[in-house]
């Protein structure tokens, strides 16, 4: 079995957060889907884990972090600038907020960030590998 990676995501709204998601590329595994949770895949590694609140809470009894508040991001590498872009503009056009930071652009490396409906910060970026030993 391959090493996968599964972000767990509490959701106020479960149909909202997955049309968000679909809306971004990733596609629904319905072997893990019920009315409580769903299974989104962006590669066969990486999996983002939809949670109700009442099904995080069978799993943690540690509280929710504030609306507003920023626990972790979710850095995502994707293949150009344009790619990096039309995600932020897929998450703004279907409930998140785009540009939640300042854009980066140093060059070899190009990110924009942005929250789903329910406030998670993810970071799109896309970086040119060959300019990593140029670097100083």
């Amino acid at each position: 079995m391959t090493d996968m990676i599964f972000v767990n995501f509490p959701v106020a709204n479960l149909p909202r957060a997955m049309a968000f998601y679909t809306a971004l590329g990733f596609s629904n595994n319905p072997s893990f889907t019920d009315n409580t949770a769903a299974c989104m895949v962006w590669n066969e590694a990486i999996n983002v884990m939809l949670l109700t609140y009442e099904k995080w809470g069978s799993f943690t009894t540690r509280p929710l972090p504030p609306v507003g508040s920023s626990e972790v991001m979710v850095a995502l590498s994707l293949s150009s600038k344009k790619a990096v872009d039309a995600m932020n503009d897929a998450a703004a056009a279907h409930g998140g907020v785009a540009d939640v930071n300042p854009v980066q652009d140093h060059g070899f490396m190009y990110g924009r960030d942005f929250t789903d409906p329910d406030g998670h910060v993810w970071g799109p970026f896309w970086m040119d590998i060959t300019a990593m030993g140029q670097i100083e």
